[in-house]
């Protein structure tokens, strides 16, 4: 049964072991709802469940014979069980027991991905809450723009992987559904209560209105919200890729004691980590489409969305586990460098802080279009100047001079100007 394991790595999940774990948990859960309202004796079920059994290895041998994964594991059941067993697997086809189980991986994956996320919640609250004031240049274009703190941009990623575990908390529902209604999902020869009755065995609901599958939108949907976390685990893995570049350098990954970055230039400390979190999103994203394609099947079923399944499923999983797992150690061992974001927030001498400049001296009558024409300046100059200093050339303006005295210039170039409201971004995440 599925309770002999304890905390199982996601791996485990996928295996031949446990998917006919789930399988043989599926059809016991079956017999006893069919005890339940008299179909089969209750004596039988007892002994099916006392002696019911599997090996993997026996049944892909019987499966390399007849061609069926279904019957061959039936049929290796009964080698266990003997007469009893005529009773297991009646009305039933072979979707009831796929589909069903599978619900039951896709549950048990998804509660662990859940824990993960809640790990690398905790990692990037904790920086967050260690960052909240260690100011920063903020990009846009990939340019200097204005001054934030490192912990608001944590604070982003926080609420974007809360987002991410509310979504997947409500997709429990839209996976944990099973269907035990038989051939082309008629009931026709099983008793829909039986189906009620399994599910609530199982921790599901029964399907609304299945064919002779589950509907494979249910399907897609789970790996399409795997995919979008994956996707925001890109988004920081490429963040923090940008902001370990040698010419900027404000975090980096950690460095392991006798690590090395290169096999021919000894100085490198290259962002491997996050590199592999970008790759193995493309793989999850890449996934999610077939995923999609599995939603149109022939009729009542056909078996085209199997074979995709078998590789999307437990790849998915394993990658989404596995990313979890990583980008969690990199962002609590991220070493962050706020002497190099405070050089650079002040290249060009503070060019970031133009705006200040600009609505400072229309709140003191100059007009809009010509404070931005004197600011511009003053700021390209400096851009394109080698060591240019924008503020000084801001305090050396007459234009400028004639609106602004040297305190309020520098009160301009005061980054907690750009960080005053930054507590009601904390506020509503709760940090």
């Amino acid at each position: 049964m599925i309770e002999r394991y304890t905390l199982p790595e996601m791996g485990q999940l996928w295996t031949d072991e446990f998917k006919l774990q789930t399988w043989l948990q599926v059809e016991i859960a079956v017999c006893e709802a069919q005890a339940e309202l008299g179909y089969i004796p209750k004596e039988a079920v007892e002994e099916i469940k006392a002696k019911a059994n599997f090996d993997v290895a026996r049944v892909l041998e019987i499966e390399a014979e007849v061609r069926h994964d279904v019957i061959a594991f039936l049929t290796n059941v009964n080698e266990y069980v003997g007469d009893a067993g005529r009773y297991i697997h009646l009305g039933l086809t072979s979707s009831d027991v796929l589909d069903t189980g599978l619900a039951l991986q896709m549950l048990a994956s998804l509660n662990l991905i859940l824990e993960k996320v809640e790990e690398l919640t905790q990692a990037i609250r904790y920086q967050a809450q260690q960052h909240r004031y260690t100011v920063m240049v903020g990009r846009s274009h990939g340019i200097h723009a204005e001054p934030i703190t490192f912990g608001f941009k944590l604070a982003g990623w926080l609420a974007e992987v809360c987002r991410n575990r509310d979504r997947l908390v409500n997709l429990r529902s839209e996976i944990a559904v099973g269907k035990i209604s038989g051939a082309v999902g008629t009931y026709a020869n099983v008793d829909p209560r039986i189906e009620a009755i399994a599910c609530q065995k199982l921790g599901l609901e029964p399907d609304t209105a299945s064919t002779q599958v589950i509907s494979r939108d249910r399907h897609a949907q789970f790996i399409q919200q795997l995919a979008l976390l994956a996707a925001s685990i890109e988004r920081f893995a490429v963040e923090i890729r940008n902001l370990q570049r040698t010419d900027v350098l404000e975090v980096e990954e950690f460095f392991a004691k006798g690590q090395k970055g290169s096999s021919a230039m000894p100085h490198k400390r290259n962002p491997i980590r996050s590199e592999r979190l970008t790759g193995m999103a493309r793989i999850v994203r890449g996934n999610a489409v077939a995923a999609l394609e599995n939603v149109a099947l022939w009729h009542e079923r056909d078996i085209s969305h199997s074979s995709v399944e078998r590789v999307i499923m437990p790849d998915s999983c394993i990658i989404t586990h596995f990313m979890l797992r990583d980008i969690t150690g990199l962002v609590k061992n991220l070493l962050v460098y706020p002497e190099n974001m405070k050089r650079n927030m002040n290249v060009y001498g503070g060019v970031i802080f133009s705006q200040r400049v600009l609505l400072t001296l229309v709140e003191k009558g100059m007009s809009r279009e010509d404070a931005y024409t004197t600011v511009q300046k003053c700021a390209h100059t400096a851009w394109n100047t080698p060591d240019g200093d924008f503020h000084k050339y801001i305090q050396e303006d007459a234009t400028v001079n004639k609106y602004l005295s040297s305190e309020e210039i520098a009160d301009c170039f005061n980054p907690e100007n750009h960080l005053k409201n930054l507590d009601e971004v904390y506020q509503r995440l709760g940090i």
